[in-house]
C-alpha cells in the first residue's frame, strides 16, 4: 500500500526542500519514492538539479550523499512537476457534456455559459483539481512505496483539501440538471418521433465519466484522511506571523480529518558566527520562537532544520536536511 507524506505551509518556508530531502532519504532507505510538486510556482527541478516535466521522471542514479545511510537495496527516486494545463481538457469535457444535454432539452446556452456555471460550483482552480486527480493516479498505480507531495502555499493547500467535497456537490447539481434535461429531451423526441425516438437517444458514456470523476474525488478524500497511510507535515519558519498562520492551517486540516503529527521549523540559526552580536540576537529570538511554537502546539512533534545560508540545491545539500527528517 502506497504511503503519502504532504508538506504544506505558506510560501517561501522551504516545503520543496523538505519534500526533496525526504524523497532522497526514503530512496536511500530502499523505498521506491515519487516526489510531486503541486505548487504552480515549481522549484522541485532546481532542488534536484534535474530536468523535470509533467510526467514522473526517474532521477539518474548517483552515489548516496554523505550523511545518508544506504543499504544494498536502495530504492528508485522519481520526481514530477504537475502541469495543470495537461489535465484541463478532462474537466472541460464534463462541462461540454452538460451543455450538450441542456441544449438537447431546448435550453439555449452556449458552451462558455455552461462552463462558467460548472466552474462556479468549485471554489478552486484546475491546479487543485489536477493535484487530487493525480494523487489518486499515483497512489493507485502501485509503482511507488511512498509519494511525497510538495504542496502549494497555505491558501492553495486549503482549497486542495476542500476540493473533494466541493466538487462532489457541484457534480451532484450538474447530474441533477442533466437528468432533468434528458427526461425533457426524451419526452420531446417521443412526442415527435414515436417509437423511432429510441434511435435518437444519447449514450450513457458521459454519465459514466461524471460518475467516474466524482468517484476519483471521493477516493482522494479517503486517501487524504487515512492516518494509516497519509501524514501532513506543516513547515514554518521561526516568526510570529508564521506561528499564527500555522495554527490556522493545523486547525483547518484537523477539521477536514487530515492527520497532522509534526511541525518542521526551518531556517533556525543554530551556530552563530563568533563576534557577531546580531547573529547572537537572532539565535536568541529563534529560541524564543521555538519555545512559543512548542507551547502553541503541545501535542505535535517539533523538528528543527538549520539555516544553511543560501539555496538548498543538489543531493549533497539536501542530505543535510534529509538527515534531520524522519522517513
Amino acid at each position: 500500500m502506497t504511503d503519502c507524506i504532504f508538506y504544506g505551509g505558506k510560501g517561501g518556508v522551504g516545503k520543496t526542500t523538505c519534500a526533496a530531502a525526504t524523497g532522497l532519504s526514503l530512496a536511500a532507505a530502499g523505498r521506491e519514492t515519487l516526489v510531486v510538486s503541486t505548487d504552480p510556482a515549481h522549484s522541485l527541478a532546481d532542488s534536484f538539479e534535474a530536468d523535470l516535466g509533467p510526467e514522473p521522471t526517474e532521477l539518474e542514479d548517483a552515489d548516496t550523499p554523505p550523511g545518508l545511510e544506504s543499504g544494498d537495496d536502495a530504492g528508485g527516486l522519481w520526481a514530477v512537476e504537475i502541469d495543470p494545463e495537461a489535465r484541463k481538457e478532462r474537466y472541460e469535457k464534463l462541462a461540454r457534456a452538460l451543455a450538450a444535454d441542456l441544449r438537447g432539452a431546448g435550453i439555449s446556452l452556449s458552451d462558455a455559459e455552461i462552463e462558467r456555471f460548472f466552474a462556479a460550483g468549485a471554489p478552486a482552480g484546475s491546479d487543485e483539481i489536477a493535484a487530487l486527480d493525480l494523487l489518486v493516479e499515483y497512489v493507485d498505480a502501485g509503482r511507488w512505496d511512498t509519494v511525497v507531495f510538495d504542496t502549494a502555499p497555505t491558501g492553495h493547500t486549503l482549497r486542495l483539501f476542500d476540493m473533494p467535497e466541493a466538487m462532489g456537490l457541484a457534480l451532484e447539481t450538474a447530474q441533477s440538471l442533466r437528468g432533468q434535461a434528458r427526461r425533457i429531451g426524451n419526452a420531446a423526441r417521443t412526442a415527435v418521433l414515436g417509437p423511432m425516438s429510441m434511435m435518437a437517444g444519447r449514450s450513457d458514456d458521459e454519465d459514466e465519466s461524471l460518475e467516474s470523476f466524482r468517484a476519483r474525488l471521493e477516493r482522494a478524500r479517503a486517501i487524504l484522511t487515512d492516518p494509516e497511510r497519509t501524514e501532513f507535515r506543516v513547515v514554518l519558519i521561526p516568526e510570529s506571523m508564521a506561528i499564527a498562520e500555522t495554527d490556522r492551517l493545523v486547525d483547518r486540516l484537523r477539521e477536514a480529518g487530515v492527520a497532522v503529527d509534526r511541525l518542521v521549523v526551518n531556517r533556525v540559526l543554530e551556530d552563530p558566527h563568533e563576534g557577531c552580536p546580531r547573529c547572537r540576537s537572532q539565535q536568541a529570538r529563534h529560541e524564543d520562537r521555538l519555545a512559543a511554537i512548542r507551547e502553541t502546539f503541545p501535542d505535535l512533534e517539533v523538528l528543527t532544520l538549520p539555516d544553511l545560508e543560501g539555496e538548498v540545491q543538489g543531493r549533497e545539500s539536501l542530505a543535510v536536511i534529509a538527515a534531520r527528517l524522519p522517513t
